[in-house]
C-alpha cells in the first residue's frame, strides 16, 4: 500500500503559554495560514511537526487539526507529549552561575512546552506501544561525550549531569496502525542546534549524541526500557539541526546516520533548493530536515516543498520547507 509521509519545522512557538492556540482559533495569522495551505496541498498519510508548543491538553494541536480539516485534510489521530524543552529544573543546567532561565530547563525553554514535537495522522497511532526515549539521561547513552570544563572536569558540574537529559526536545517511535493489519514506526526528534557555544561545546556535543542516538536505538545498544527498535517497516522523520557538508556541527554525526545500514536516504529535493530544507537569513540554505525510511520500504517518490517565490504566502510559514516522500509498503 502506498503512503505518504512528511516533516515539517513549522516554527509555530510564541512567547508565551497558551498564545498559540490563541493564534490558532483567532485565524488571522498569516504564518499559521501558511502552515496549513502548505499542508494541505501535501495531503501527508503520517506528519510529523517540529517547534510547535504544546499544552496539557493538546488543545493548540487540536485546534490546528480543525483547521486543517476545514481545509479539506483531517487528521483524525493525534500524539504530543510534554517535550524536554521548558521542563524546568532546580540546577544551573547552562553553566550561567544563574537559576531559573531558560537554558537551565531540560532543554531551552523559557516556558513549559515550548517549542515541541507531535504527530497527525489518517492512520490509527498506537499510544500504548509508543517508546519515548526522551527521559533519558545524556550519562546513559553509551559512548556518549559530556562536556567539560577546561581543567577536565564536568561541566557544568557534576549534579547537573546526574540529571541532564539527552534530548533536547524529543525522540518518540511511535508504531501506526496500517489497513491490514501491520504497523509502520515513526522515529521522531528535533536535535538542539550546535550553535551558542562557550569552550565545552555543550550544544554541539548534545546535538552530535542526539543524533547517535538514533543508531544506538537501531543496533539496539541501549539500556532497558530502550532496547527494543522496530525491526522493519519504519521512518525516521524529523530535525537534525545539522547539514553534512556545512554549517555549525560535527558533520560526520548525520554522514554516519544517512549511511547507516538500516536506513536509507530518499534524498528529497526541490528544483529552487535542491537537497536543502532550510534558509536562515544569516546562514544561508542547509540540509537540517530529513525523511530516513527503513531499507524494506519502497520509495516511489520524495521531495522539498520549497516556495517558488520568496515573498509569497507559502514562504511566511517557517524558515523550515515541508520535506515528504512516498512509499510503498509490501
Amino acid at each position: 500500500m502506498p503512503l505518504r509521509i512528511a516533516s515539517f519545522n513549522t516554527e509555530l512557538s510564541r512567547k508565551g503559554p497558551g498564545l498559540l492556540l490563541r493564534d490558532i482559533e483567532r485565524g488571522e495569522d498569516a504564518q499559521i495560514e501558511a502552515v496549513i495551505a502548505l499542508i494541505a496541498e501535501i495531503k501527508p498519510d503520517i506528519l510529523a511537526l517540529q517547534s510547535i508548543d504544546w499544552d496539557y491538553e493538546n488543545r493548540a494541536l487540536k485546534a490546528l487539526e480543525r483547521r486543517l480539516s476545514l481545509a479539506g485534510h483531517a487528521f483524525p489521530h493525534l500524539f504530543a507529549r510534554q517535550p524536554n524543552s521548558g521542563l524546568a529544573t532546580a540546577l544551573d543546567l547552562d553553566g550561567d552561575q544563574r537559576l531559573g532561565g531558560p537554558g537551565d530547563s531540560q532543554g531551552f525553554g523559557n516556558y513549559t512546552g515550548r517549542s515541541g514535537i507531535a504527530v497527525l495522522s489518517r492512520l490509527p497511532i498506537q499510544h500504548q506501544s509508543v517508546t519515548d526515549l526522551s527521559s533519558l539521561l545524556w550519562r546513559d547513552l553509551p559512548g556518549a561525550t559530556l562536556p567539560r570544563h577546561p581543567d577536565g572536569s564536568p561541566f557544568p558540574s557534576v549534579e547537573a549531569q546526574a540529571i541532564q537529559r539527552l534530548s533536547a526536545t524529543a525522540h518518540w517511535a511511535l508504531p501506526v496502525s496500517l489497513p491490514d493489519g501491520r504497523e509502520l514506526v515513526l522515529l521522531t526528534f528535533q536535535a538542539t542546534p550546535p550553535l551558542f557555544d562557550g569552550p565545552e561545546q555543550r550544544n554541539l556535543l548534545r546535538n552530535r549524541d542526539e543524533i547517535h542516538l538514533w543508531q544506538r536505538f537501531l543496533d539496539q545498544a541501549l539500556p532497558a526500557p530502550f532496547d527494543t527498535p522496530p525491526t522493519r517497516r519504519f521512518v525516521l522523520a524529523g530535525g537534525a539541526n545539522l547539514d553534512p557538508d556545512t554549517g555549525a556541527g560535527d558533520h560526520q554525526a548525520i554522514i554516519n546516520l544517512l549511511n547507516h545500514p538500516k536506513l536509507q536516504d530518499p534524498r528529497p529535493q526541490s528544483a529552487q533548493a535542491g537537497l536543502n530544507t532550510v534558509h536562515w537569513p544569516k546562514a544561508g540554505q542547509m540540509r537540517v530536515d530529513y525523511l530516513l525510511p527503513s531499507q524494506d520500504l519502497i520509495v516511489l517518490d520524495a521531495g522539498v516543498l520549497w516556495p517558488e517565490t520568496p515573498g509569497s504566502p507559502a514562504a511566511k510559514a517557517s524558515r523550515h520547507r515541508l520535506i515528504w516522500v512516498d512509499l510503498l509498503v509490501e
